[in-house]
Parts: C-alpha cells; sequence; structure tokens
C-alpha cells in the first residue's frame, strides 16, 4: 500500500456544497437499506438529517435499473421481505442465479448471515472456551472461494468489496482484507461500513500512515473515529471539532464520539455535560448510554443513574445497552444478572463461579460470562470481574489476562495493577509484581488520588521488601520510610528500616 502523507494531516476535503453531500449521504442511505445493511443506512440517515433541508427540486433521483436488474426484481422483492424477516436461508434460496449486483450481494450477505445465525445457535450448545473457539461460521471458506473469482473478474462493486472483507477478515485474513476494504471505501467511498471495518484492522499509528485512502469528505470521519479508537484523543477531537465548523454541529453522531473521546481521557465532567446535551436533542437514543451510565456510576450520581435506566427501560428494555444500565444501577450481582439477561441466548463462554463474595454471599453454580465482554469489552470492572472469576477456577495465566487488559482500557477503580501483582506474588514472580506495584504507585499519585488508597501501602510494603531483598538499600529505605505513614505498615515499615541501619557501611 502507497503512503499518503496527507493522512494524518488536516486533509484537502472539500465540504463547500453542504447540500450536494445531503444529497450523496441521502442515496447511499437507500442503497444500504436495499441491501440490508441497516446500521450503515442508519449512519448515513442521521448525518443527513443533521444538515439544512433539500427542495424537492435537488432531492437525488432513485438509481437508475438496468435489464439485470428488472429481470431479478421479483426475486429480488421476494427474498428481501424473507430477509427482514431474518430467513437467510429462504433468502438465498430464492436469489440463485441472479446476475444483478443489487440481488447478487443479498444473496452472499444472506448466506454470510445465516452461516452467523447457525454459529450462534452452535455457540449456546459449547461447553466451554476450548468447545467454543471451534465453532465456526462454515460458509465462511466457500464465499471466500466464490467472492475472490469475483474479485479477480473485478465484478465486484464497492458493497461487493465490503462483504469480501467481511469474510477475509473473519477468516482472520486481516492484511488481504485491509487491502479489500481500501479498494471498497475507492470504488464506493460514501459507505460508512467499509470504513468503520478498515479501522478495526488498524491497531496503531504507523499503519494508519500507510493507507492509500480516497481523498474525500468520507475520510475525515474516517480519520476522527480511528484517532479516538488508538486513543489519539486530541487529534480526534480537533477533527471533529473541523466537522461541527464544516456545517455538522447538529450531528447526533459527532456529539456523542465528542462525549466518548472525553469518556476515555477521563475528562468526566466534560463528558457529562456532553452526553446531557445529547440527551435533551436525542432522548430516545440508546447509543452510548452504556458509556454515559459508566460516568455516572463513577460520580456515584445514583438518582441520575437510576433515573436513566428507568428511562431506557421504557424505550427498549431487551436492548444489551439498556440491561447494562439497569445493572450498573444496581449491585454488581445485579449487574451480572442484567447483563446476562441483554446476551439472552447468544452466549459463548461458559465460567463455574462458586459461593463469590459480592457484597453478600452468592453460591451461583453457573454463570455464562464470557459473552458479556463482546458487548463491553473496555469495562474494566468487567475485566476485573472476569479476571476475579478465572482467580476462583485457578486459571491464573487468563485472569492475569484480563487484569492488564483492564489496566489498558483505563481502570475506573485502580484495582487492576494490584490484583495483577499479588497474581505475580502468588505465582513467585517478584519482578513483575514489582513493575506493577511501581505503576499503580505512579498512577495513584500522577492523578491526584488520596494516597490514603486501600492498596498504596500494600504496595509500599511488597516494595521495601523487594528492594531488601535485591540488596538495593536506597530504594528499600525510600519505600520502608512510606510505610511509616500508613497505620497498617508503620511498624513493619519501622522494623525493616532498623535492619537497614544495622548493615555494614560499604567499603569505600
Amino acid at each position: 500500500m502507497a503512503a499518503v502523507g496527507a493522512v494524518m494531516g488536516l486533509g484537502n476535503a472539500d465540504f463547500s456544497d453542504l447540500r450536494e453531500i445531503k444529497k450523496q449521504l441521502l442515496s447511499v442511505a437507500e442503497r444500504s437499506r436495499e441491501r440490508g445493511l441497516q446500521h450503515s443506512g442508519k449512519w448515513a440517515s442521521e448525518l443527513a438529517f443533521a444538515l439544512e433541508p433539500l427542495l424537492l427540486s435537488e432531492l437525488p433521483p432513485p438509481p437508475a435499473l438496468t435489464e439485470e436488474d428488472a429481470r431479478d426484481l421479483d426475486a429480488y422483492t421476494l427474498a428481501k421481505s424473507y430477509f427482514d424477516l431474518k430467513e437467510y436461508d429462504r433468502a438465498a434460496y430464492f436469489l440463485r442465479g441472479c446476475k444483478s449486483q443489487k440481488a447478487y450481494f443479498l444473496y452472499m450477505y444472506s448466506r454470510y448471515l445465516s452461516g452467523e445465525k447457525k454459529k450462534d445457535d452452535e455457540t449456546v450448545d459449547s461447553l466451554g472456551p476450548l468447545e467454543k473457539g471451534q465453532v465456526k461460521n462454515e460458509a465462511l471458506r466457500e464465499l471466500r472461494v466464490e467472492l475472490s473469482k469475483k474479485h479477480k473478474a473485478q465484478e465486484l462493486d464497492g458493497f461487493g468489496l465490503y462483504l469480501y472483507g467481511v469474510v477475509l477478515r473473519k477468516l482472520d485474513l486481516a492484511k488481504e482484507a485491509i487491502d479489500v476494504f481500501v479498494e471498497a471505501t475507492h470504488v464506493l467511498p460514501l459507505h460508512w461500513g467499509a470504513w468503520l471495518e478498515l479501522c478495526n484492522l488498524i491497531t496503531d499509528k504507523e499503519m494508519l500512515k500507510f493507507l492509500s485512502l480516497p481523498d474525500t469528505w468520507m475520510k475525515e470521519f474516517f480519520l476522527a473515529h480511528i484517532y479516538t479508537e488508538l486513543q489519539l484523543i486530541e487529534e480526534a477531537l480537533q477533527k471533529y471539532q473541523s466537522l461541527i465548523d464544516a456545517g455538522f454541529s447538529k450531528s447526533t453522531y459527532i456529539i456523542s464520539q465528542i462525549a466518548v473521546a472525553y469518556h476515555n481521557i477521563r475528562d468526566i465532567d466534560k463528558a457529562l455535560s456532553i452526553f446531557n446535551e445529547l440527551r435533551k436533542q436525542d432522548p430516545y437514543r440508546i447509543e452510548n448510554m452504556d458509556t454515559f451510565s459508566n460516568l455516572l456510576y463513577v460520580r456515584s450520581m445514583k438518582p441520575e443513574l437510576s433515573y436513566l435506566a428507568h428511562n431506557l427501560c421504557e424505550i427498549d428494555k431487551y436492548r444489551v445497552e439498556t440491561c447494562c444500565v439497569i445493572g450498573e444501577s444496581q449491585p454488581f450481582y445485579m449487574f451480572l444478572l442484567c447483563c446476562l439477561q441483554a446476551v439472552g441466548s447468544n452466549f459463548s463462554n461458559r465460567i463455574c463461579i462458586q459461593e463469590l463474595n459480592w457484597g453478600r454471599k452468592t453460591n451461583i453454580n453457573t454463570i455464562w460470562f464470557g459473552e458479556l465482554l463482546f458487548y463491553r469489552p473496555n469495562d474494566s470492572r468487567m475485566l476485573v470481574a472476569l479476571g476475579e472469576c478465572y482467580e476462583k477456577l485457578n486459571q491464573l495465566v487468563e485472569a492475569k489476562k484480563c487484569y492488564w487488559r483492564a489496566y489498558a482500557v483505563g481502570d475506573v477503580e485502580k484495582m487492576a495493577l494490584v490484583k495483577l501483582a499479588k497474581l505475580h506474588e502468588q505465582l513467585n514472580e517478584s519482578e513483575q509484581a514489582a513493575q506493577c506495584y511501581i505503576k499503580y504507585i505512579q498512577d495513584i499519585y500522577s492523578c491526584g488520588e488520596i494516597v490514603e488508597h486501600l492498596e498504596v501501602s500494600t504496595a509500599f510494603r511488597y516494595l521495601a521488601q523487594y528492594y531488601f531483598k535485591c540488596k538495593l538499600w536506597d530504594e528499600a529505605s525510600a519505600c520502608a520510610q512510606k510505610c511509616c505513614s500508613f497505620n497498617d505498615t508503620r511498624e513493619e515499615g519501622k522494623a525493616l528500616l532498623r535492619q537497614i541501619l544495622q548493615l555494614p557501611s560499604p567499603v569505600q
């Protein structure tokens, strides 16, 4: 992929004709819905709604029909009705042999979704993590072969390229998927789905620099989104502000993304203010409300959190976000149960939890837990709780992964590193334990937290003993002195200082 220097800059996107942009958005929204791509259609529709209305004479004409479209119209119309009812096999059956681009896409997409549905159904019956990993979408390989032939023959339109990229990604062919998604953005730059899939595959700033992307106004939305995903929050906020200045000040999508960005850098007051404004503009919105509830939880705003939970329950009580918000307004035990309700029968991992102490002693024979992280992969409290479950099961490697990820995504309660350190202690990995305690202390002091945090004394006590064993007397003395500042470690700190004082002086 050729390097493109403008990718990280301001870009040369033209926002001078917002009426033309609105026509493009309305057109791609309709084309997306025709192909069953509801989320892409919704995104384009919401963005179009943020712009001024068009006159009748300005409305985009319906897509021109080809002879193939006309021949496939009956089959497409019938199959689309089945598709909308999630009868994917039935839809695919009636689309066999269709040649038009729209009907062919729906045929392939129906087969893909049928495979995904069967995979989910089989996952419900899986016995645990090992078996879960063996459950695959059996349609993927056939779809890849067929789409690859079409791709080589240059017979795929932008939507077809998008689906081909999805299949490659599902087969863990990330490099090939990236190339195909980039191609899809060139062929059909208005389709947000291709840009979003690309975001999921870009893991760092260096990868982003070498993407050969089309010079289109859609790229600005992509860059703002990927900057947020890569935690380049300052760059993301600059992009979103530029988009607001360009004419998208009424976009609830942009407003929500800005709120999420401030949440990610822990500017809680700013994020709360923006979410409250978003709620006024879009009071029935459910997307991102789990992030909003997390902010309310951190601020201990229990009445507001309870009101949000009640309000969302009235809108759609079975949405995943709603169940997470309801659970977050309850003790953590209820939080888990509500999340389990959210995932319904689409479970993919079973973890046995015996007599875990959450506020009260609760004997739970079996909780299906792993799938929760699919819905809230960056929830540090969920990750810590899952790590604790793995500890109970003596699956310490998995527990360490959970604690480390909880720290990496922004540990709300600042306990992940302590738990990780204690695990390293348990495994006699003293150096790793020391490093975790050092990071923990640095985090506590750098963010202005109250230094009487429960585990600060524990960290200094361990480090004092660790440095003493390593014969690093100055470091041991410094940590022992810190121990003297806490009631629970004062005597141990004094005792260690006495030992250090009794050591023979080094030979000069």
